[in-house]
């Protein structure tokens, strides 16, 4: 077997937790420094993965130089720390959504581009079991002519979690439910139903006291001609209800829930296929919304990383449900359709001018 790459991670919140549990079984990785300004987290980081620890990550990675640098801090440091990092190592990981601005993104892929380092953007449910499988009948073609695409977050996030920081619920460092929360189904919807042209939105913030949404309604129209919609809300009380995605189409319906798209709930097709699923045996229940993709998502790193091939969710990737995000913020704030496709007009290239 081949010798295990290294791996560190810049923050200890919340989701860290989850990348612990999951390199500490890695076949692949491990992980071989934690790093976190907070003493409490660290300390916890620290005790449940047995890593060394850092209070300072430019310290740890020149240090430990090691493969694998995932960031898991706050949204709006992804960017900073994504590209401060790349002299030291030869891959990154950011969690999602992988910055807060284009520019930053952008930042990001032309940093590790110009080093020859992999940038790795933590969309993991797209490795669920059932999604895998939804993706498969939609590139053989068994759904037809696709009409609609749907997504629905409906979580519970009180006060409580949004001040356990101060960068929680911000614009600046956080974003609402659609960039936070929602971000993993924004993915989804765009990943599945294709190129979206345009989005219409409304947003609100409703039992929570923070900058930003905690409900929010999107609409969307795809290049295909089919639409979508993106319901997103952390105001399920008083646990998470559900994690949702569907596609419709002219010979097929697929519908995968839970609270975390990770169960099977409807899979229903005009012709019967050996491939078809058999929603018990195709369902999950995973403890926690976070699911079961993060294995899957390392285990596609280390192949990407060993084989030299483009990344499923690679930064550009990532930019696409970022820049999704964003329009739906300019449409909720403008209360006017935002377009996501460039239109040209009036430029003959490409035409013949006698048909003009």
């Amino acid at each position: 077997m081949s010798e295990k790459l290294t791996c560190v991670l810049v923050g200890c919140g919340r989701i860290s937790t989850r990348h612990i549990e999951v390199l500490a079984d890695h076949p692949g990785i491990q992980l071989v420094g934690v790093c976190d300004s907070r003493e409490d987290r660290l300390a916890k980081a620290a005790t449940a993965s047995g890593a060394p620890a850092f209070t300072d990550y430019l310290e740890m990675v020149r240090t430990v130089r090691p493969d694998i640098v995932s960031v898991l801090t706050h949204s709006g440091a992804h960017a900073r720390v994504a590209c401060d990092v790349v002299p030291y190592t030869g891959n990154v990981v950011v969690e999602k959504p992988m910055a807060l601005t284009l520019d930053d993104a952008d930042r990001m892929i032309d940093t590790c581009d110009r080093a020859g380092v992999g940038l790795f953007v933590v969309q993991q449910n797209r490795y669920n079991r059932p999604v895998v499988k939804l993706r498969q009948a939609l590139d053989r073609g068994r759904f037809g002519k696709l009409s609609l695409g749907t997504v629905r977050v409906r979580w519970c996030r009180t006060q409580e979690y949004y001040d356990l920081d101060a960068w929680r619920g911000t614009w600046r460092d956080d974003g609402g439910v659609f960039a936070n929360q929602a971000s993993h189904h924004v993915d989804l919807l765009q990943w599945l139903m294709g190129p979206v042209e345009s989005v219409q939105a409304y947003t609100a913030t409703r039992l929570v006291d923070v900058e930003v949404e905690d409900v929010g309604l999107a609409i969307l129209k795809f290049r295909s001609g089919a639409l979508g919609v993106a319901e997103a809300t952390t105001t399920a009380r008083p646990r998470d209800l559900e994690g949702s995605v569907s596609v419709l189409g002219e010979r097929g319906s697929a519908v995968i829930g839970g609270f975390a798209v990770n169960r099977v709930e409807t899979w229903n097709f005009a012709e019967a296929s050996a491939d078809d699923v058999n929603p018990e045996e195709w369902s999950q229940n995973p403890p926690t919304v976070y699911g079961f993709g993060h294995m899957a998502f390392y285990n596609d790193v280390l192949d990407c990383i060993r084989t030299r091939r483009r990344a499923m969710l690679d930064g550009i990737e990532g930019r696409k449900s970022l820049e999704l995000v964003i329009a739906i913020y300019q449409a909720a704030a403008t209360r006017k359709e935002v377009r996501l496709r460039y239109v040209p007009e009036g430029v003959p290239l490409g035409l013949d001018l006698k048909d003009r």
